[in-house]
């Protein structure tokens, strides 16, 4: 063990880590596709490092954009001020988003990204003289962050156990994964049928729910639900946090389905995994409601210290407009890549289930009792220079969008001798 791990091993406390069984592996560089380890060994950053880094590791672009931006202005307070890089990457997103959508609030992740989109739904309700309006629709399995009002539209057992007495109770309707989503339609139009009056928006990942295992869904389902949200006056609250910024071939994933939401959640690709970022997204009817004077208090209560940091707009401009002309292009050819090296695994034994959507994946492993398989594979992967993350037994693939085709058949090459070993 180094000096740096050891030191880790004394001082932190990391997210979603069981410390009592994991040795610290220390990261001192990034190159591209590539993750450099405190020894100079190289690793295919196979999950974007958690999903947010879209153009690999130090884009000349970005860093320019980061260097300049800091040699003006590194921060200042957006309550009651506003600076350039703010506004600019602002119009540019209402530029790139479905139709409909014309503001933009920002804040620091995704997780608070979909709270300010609860609390202005909550908040816009009550201001239109519609207070029984408060409770919100979600999916079986969702996640949509780890704040608590994240946590309580989401559907992840282990935290609603855990946290329940905490949360706010939200109305579940079945994950349309793994059907043609008509059973979820129906529940979700019997609820809406009959408490409208006291639900205030739907809640939705679309296309594929990712932190519940890459669940993907019907084609046909965001629209359909979309169009029940309309008819029954509930807001759509759609959280693309995972599947924004070409992850799923288009720029945002409700694109492929012509949904506007109400509210549009981003956050994750938005910065290229350089700076804390998020966005709300929402349409002017909704921000019309929170205008009047001063003294009526209707404006929107709610912000941080760093919201719309100008050194992390500055690199989300840069991002969006690589994003435009070269990453996203380069997704759209490796999905098909993407999707023959995930065929291979499919057939490997032990190998349950494989679900992609654009260029995210998740290869599900047959349940062993007693054993972890997902984190025996995402353990076994790094001697083949690869860092992969699991999700119980389904292990993520959520590569950089700049990533190559050699590179993606390393990455498989190294996934199938890591299921190997795994289950020999």
């Amino acid at each position: 063990m180094s000096e740096l791990s050891d030191l880790d091993r004394r001082v932190l406390w990391h997210p979603f880590t069981q410390q009592a069984e994991w040795t610290p592996l220390v990261i001192a560089g990034g190159d591209g596709s590539f993750l450099i380890d405190e020894h100079g060994k190289r690793y295919i950053d196979g999950v974007s490092s958690l999903w947010c880094n879209v153009h690999g590791h130090r884009h000349p672009a970005l860093d320019r954009a980061l260097a300049d931006q800091a040699s003006k202005l590194a921060h200042s307070t957006f309550l009651g001020l506003t600076h350039e890089p703010g506004i600019r990457l602002a119009a540019a997103l209402i530029d790139v988003a479905p139709k409909g959508l014309t503001r933009v609030f920002y804040s620091d992740s995704g997780s608070t990204a979909v709270e300010i989109a609860l609390k202005q739904s909550f908040q816009y309700w009550q201001l239109r003289g519609r207070s029984a309006k408060q409770k919100f629709v979600r999916l079986g399995d969702a996640y949509h962050g780890d704040t608590l009002g994240a946590v309580g539209v989401g559907g992840i057992d282990l935290f609603h156990r855990v946290f329940g007495p905490l949360l706010v109770q939200s109305i579940a309707i079945p994950s349309p994964s793994g059907s043609d989503g008509a059973a979820s339609l129906e529940q979700l139009e019997r609820e809406l049928s009959n408490r409208a009056y006291e639900i205030a928006a739907l809640v939705v990942e679309p296309l594929v729910q990712g932190a519940a295992g890459m669940l993907v869904h019907p084609s046909g389902f965001l629209g359909k639900a979309a169009e029940l949200c309309r008819h029954y006056s509930v807001h759509l609250i759609v959280d693309e946090v995972a599947t924004g910024f070409g992850r799923t071939g288009t720029m945002f994933a409700c694109e492929q389905e012509d949904v506007t939401p109400d509210f549009l959640c981003l956050a994750k690709g938005i910065a290229a995994g350089y700076l804390p970022l998020a966005a709300t997204l929402s349409t002017e009817e909704i921000y019309s409601a929170f205008l009047g004077k001063r003294t009526d208090l209707r404006h929107f209560f709610h912000g941080h210290t760093f919201t719309a940091n100008p050194l992390a707009c500055a690199v989300g401009l840069a991002s969006l407009d690589l994003l435009q002309r070269e990453t996203l292009p380069n997704a759209q050819r490796q999905i098909h890549a993407m999707t023959a090296a995930l065929s291979h695994i499919a057939r490997l034994p032990g190998v349950r289930d494989v679900r992609q959507c654009g260029l995210m994946a998740g290869i599900e492993l047959a349940p062993m009792e007693g054993r972890a398989l997902g984190v025996e594979v995402c353990d076994r992967i790094r001697s083949h220079g690869v860092i992969l993350r699991n999700l119980g037994d389904v292990v993520v693939w959520m590569p950089p969008l700049s990533i190559s085709t050699p590179e993606l058949q390393r990455l498989e090459t190294a996934t199938s001798a890591a299921i190997g070993e795994t289950l020999g």
